[in-house]
């Protein structure tokens, strides 16, 4: 058997508020920028394009939300219905429990507690309802680790202020907060801010709850990937409601050049920056030297608050979390000046590595790069709030699911975790995505499952909602009761 991991290591599992708990209008919850996120199949996908090659199939344009507002019968909304954790909470971290879970890091509604996310008092049904669900986490031991913003703006910021875009956000953030932290202050240890807050370039709608201007125009290369002075302002904003003393969460992209060209080293360099600077502002509290030349190019003014610097330089983060599912190819794109990429899938593949059914590559030791990285860089502790992989499950006659490809992809990751944490790097938890199937962030589909436990429950919220135990739940659970010392599938399922 191989080593254990260190003693108190933190494992457990990781989902969103906007991807379970369904109920969007009840206990007095108000709308939210994910409520709008539509259905992207795979023949929507082959109809309209690859998801992320060109437009951000889920970025919404004020027209859009307004037809969805106005007809909601002709849109399928998945995030409305979640996977109904909002009724199933108990049965589901009974689940948790018994695969031995540590941790779980989940998120609040922020319109959950104020429904349009700027009321002057909060909404007692949304805070009873995440008391007993903290509750409900420590009867079982289980150590909650919570993100106040994770993809959800509250609507009526979105609609009235620009989202994040708006100081009046950043004022509306600090007392939803402060208000939660408060009355949490007992139960909660561990907070994050925003969820993978450099999405802004990419889907600042759910990221920052800014409307973009305008609907793209077709076979656009990617119009979403402008309005670089709305984005990098709300962006900042986020910055400056994040100053405090808890974790940051960034989409961690580790980049790969194409070729030994120094051409394409400097583009690595490029995209490098572009995914570093979120937590290079969040970790040091200081805009860093590289950004200067891209707002100049730009036009980019930042407007900022007399005391935004001295905020951010004594609010840098305590811990750095990260999510980590791929690696990316870069070349060369002929433009000196940088400029990113602001995408979640690269055009071109890596031919060393195999894909998962959406076309992400799998990267092992692309994870333990990554994390020597982010530790050299920052020299704080690190906790792994997102890994896993999203596949198509096909139960057998009886029910089951012999995942046996999920299986391997953790234990290739978790080997190469514990490398890292050999090489140095400190490390004090990992939590996999999606330990419950549950609606996908970017296409709000079930079909992409990432969950140890199935939901009966397919792309139009048809099914039973039956949980089941996959074949990979049995396995985790016997990983965590080793501390991460035995990686062997031997499970009899």
């Amino acid at each position: 058997m191989a080593k254990a991991f260190p003693e108190g290591f933190l494992w457990g599992g990781s989902t969103a508020a906007n991807q379970i708990e369904g109920a969007w209008n009840e206990g007095g919850r108000g709308p939210a920028t994910s409520d709008f996120a539509r259905l992207i199949t795979k023949e929507i996908r082959d109809t309209e394009g690859p998801f992320d090659a060109h437009v951000p199939h889920n970025a919404a344009s004020k027209e859009m939300v307004e037809d969805m507002k106005a007809h909601p019968e002709n849109w399928e909304l998945p995030k409305r219905r979640g996977i109904d954790f909002y009724h199933t909470y108990k049965e589901d971290i009974a689940l948790f429990a018994e695969m031995g879970f540590k941790v779980f890091r989940m998120s609040i509604s922020w319109s959950r507690i104020f429904p349009n996310g700027d009321d002057l008092v909060p909404n007692e049904e949304g805070l009873k309802f995440y008391d007993a669900v903290f509750d409900e986490l420590h009867k079982y031991g289980i150590e909650p680790l919570v993100t106040l913003s994770h993809f959800d703006t509250p609507l009526h910021l979105a609609e009235v202020y620009g989202g994040f875009a708006s100081r009046h956000t950043v004022d509306a953030f600090a007392r939803y907060a402060e208000t939660v932290i408060r009355r949490y202050k007992d139960k909660v240890k561990y907070w994050l801010t925003f969820n993978e807050i450099n999405n802004v370039l990419s889907n600042p709608f759910t990221s920052s709850g800014v409307i973009l201007p305008g609907a793209p125009e077709p076979n656009s290369c990617n119009p979403y990937l402008e309005h670089w002075q709305l984005k990098f302002q709300a962006v900042h904003n986020q910055f400056v409601a994040s100053a405090a003393k808890m974790g940051n969460m960034l989409c961690r992209l580790e980049n790969y050049a194409e070729s030994s060209k120094p051409e394409d080293q400097l583009q690595v360099m490029f995209e490098d920056h572009f995914n570093w600077f979120f937590t290079d502002v969040q970790a040091t509290g200081e805009y860093p030297y590289y950004m200067q030349r891209f707002f100049d190019e730009n036009g980019i003014k930042i407007e900022m608050g007399p005391d935004d610097l001295k905020l951010l330089k004594e609010g840098a983060v305590d811990f750095i979390t990260i999510s980590y599912y791929m690696t990316y190819i870069m070349r060369y794109k002929g433009n000196p000046v940088p400029k990113p990429t602001g995408r979640l899938l690269s055009d071109i593949k890596n031919p060393h590595l195999p894909k998962s059914d959406w076309g992400w590559v799998i990267d092992p030791i692309g994870f333990r790069i990554t994390l020597n990285r982010i530790y050299d860089r920052y020299h704080k502790p690190i906790f792994i709030s997102e890994n896993g992989l999203g596949a198509v499950d096909h139960p057998d006659a009886q029910g089951r699911i012999e995942d046996d490809y999920r299986i391997d992809y953790m234990r290739a990751h978790v080997e190469q975790l514990r490398e890292a944490i050999a090489d140095g790097v400190d490390v004090f938890g990992y939590a996999w995505w999606g330990p419950i199937d549950l609606v996908s962030s970017g296409t709000s589909e079930m079909t992409k499952r990432y969950g140890m436990i199935y939901v009966d429950q397919d792309d139009y919220g048809h099914g039973t909602g039956k949980r089941s135990k996959k074949k990979s739940f049995y396995y985790y659970k016997k990983l965590i009761a080793s501390n991460g010392a035995d990686l062997e599938n031997n499970i009899t399922y």
